[in-house]
């Protein structure tokens, strides 16, 4: 296994641990040699990588973050972020699809376990959930995050509006989600959904429910069709559950338990940024090989000695490196119940990677000039595919800007008077 850490994506190699640079490593080789050279297929035909995955598989790295206590690699936020970066570096699609993958293990791991249970609580989410690792480790099943909506439950403003009934020895679950990453690949789609209670309409958003229903369980099914602007190969068409049967340890958090790790561990809603921040940097690597005449398959014609070519690779590093201390810092200051600066950070650094990812794209693609308009190149790929970042819930570019806005000016739970005529 390779020894080395590309430094652009984790910063300062002497901060990270031992663990931390060889799964980087680890991430780089696999991306460079077999991501790379695949991600204009995905993005052309809008399919799924599925090759990819099965790299993912043999790696070991479907259970980064299951604990190794069941066989997993055991990685904290920090360090599955800075791989997921790694990762987008090569293949987009790829390390988004993979974060949704993640999520259920990360949601159910060591986020779960630092939000309050009681004893019996404990145990049984410890029993339920190493029935989910083992699919991951022993069985290589890959997991799904199926979250949009349509409506203000995605951005947390609503209860879900798939509902789950509670039955005899589980659960029934109705719904439709939107935007459904790896539909269709996934083996389990980690739904989340409102617990129904008899005599009570409508629910809450404490009634929230994680439940992974299997793809071939009877009710569900697949539609639409998906054709985006970008984020091709993560084929995120519309799943339907309809009545769908799962049994009580579908369950990939207590019942109620989601609402607290929304409230508690706001970063669990950050992990989308790590593949934005790969492209950013992906786009920067690319137009220095391109300025220097070394882009494999192109005439070595060197354009480095242009004053407006460096004045535009001056611009994109300068707005990387912004990009990337936010992004570290973030990421190192993970934890349950964040400081009010913490949380502000947090939606920056969100806001900041998104939007940033997109703004060195541009520059790339305006820097190379007319040749990054060929599809043989992946310049218009990056940049296709890092407009997308903004518009994902749950925290999108106008979302993450009004709720910083909201906690710059307001205390928590100070309201305005009201104005009297």
């Amino acid at each position: 296994m390779a020894a080395t850490v590309t430094p652009h994506i984790a910063g300062d190699p002497a901060a990270l641990t031992a663990r931390q640079r060889e799964l980087i490593a680890l991430a780089g080789r696999i991306g460079r040699e077999r991501f790379a050279p695949r991600a204009s297929r995905w993005d052309r035909e809008a399919t799924f990588p599925v090759e990819n995955f099965a790299d993912l598989r043999d790696a070991g790295l479907l259970g980064i973050c299951v604990p190794t206590a069941h066989g997993g690699l055991g990685a904290d936020f920090a360090t599955y972020v800075m791989v997921a970066a790694e990762l987008g570096r090569h293949c987009g699609s790829t390390a988004l699809s993979y974060n949704m993958h993640v999520c259920s293990t990360m949601w159910s791991g060591f986020i779960a376990d630092a939000l309050a249970m009681n004893a019996a609580q404990r145990a049984d989410h410890g029993r339920i959930r190493a029935i989910h690792y083992a699919r991951v480790i022993d069985d290589g099943c890959i997991y799904s995050q199926p979250f949009s909506e349509g409506g203000a439950a995605a951005a947390g403003k609503a209860p879900w509006g798939t509902r789950a009934l509670k039955v005899e020895g589980g659960y029934r679950v109705s719904g439709r989600k939107i935007f459904a990453s790896l539909s269709g690949a996934a083996d389990y789609y980690g739904v989340l959904c409102t617990l129904e209670h008899p005599g009570v309409d409508g629910g809450s958003l404490r009634d929230s429910l994680y439940l992974a229903v299997p793809s071939d369980a009877n009710g569900v099914s697949i539609s639409g069709d998906w054709d985006p602007l970008g984020m091709r190969g993560t084929v995120s068409r519309t799943l339907i559950l309809d009545d769908v049967f799962v049994p009580e340890e579908a369950r990939l958090m207590p019942e109620g338990l989601y609402w607290q790790a929304a409230a508690r561990y706001p970063h669990m809603f950050a992990t989308l940024s790590p593949t934005y921040m790969g492209i950013a940097q992906a786009a920067y690597d690319f137009t220095v090989s391109y300025l220097r005449g070394e882009v494999a398959g192109m005439p070595p014609v060197k354009r480095r000695m242009y004053p407006t070519k460096q004045i535009a690779v001056a611009q994109m590093r300068v707005t990387l490196e912004q990009t990337r201390a936010l992004f570290l810092q973030t990421a190192r200051e993970a934890r349950v119940d964040p400081d009010r600066d913490a949380r502000m950070r947090l939606y920056a650094a969100h806001y900041t990677i998104m939007e940033n990812a997109n703004e060195i794209s541009r520059l790339a693609v305006r820097t190379c000039g007319g040749q990054s308009m060929l599809k043989a190149l992946p310049l218009e790929r990056l940049y296709r595919d890092s407009r997308c970042g903004s518009l994902m819930l749950p925290w999108t570019a106008e979302l993450c800007i009004d709720r910083l806005g909201r906690e710059c000016l307001y205390e928590a739970g100070e309201r305005d008077e009201a104005i009297e005529s």
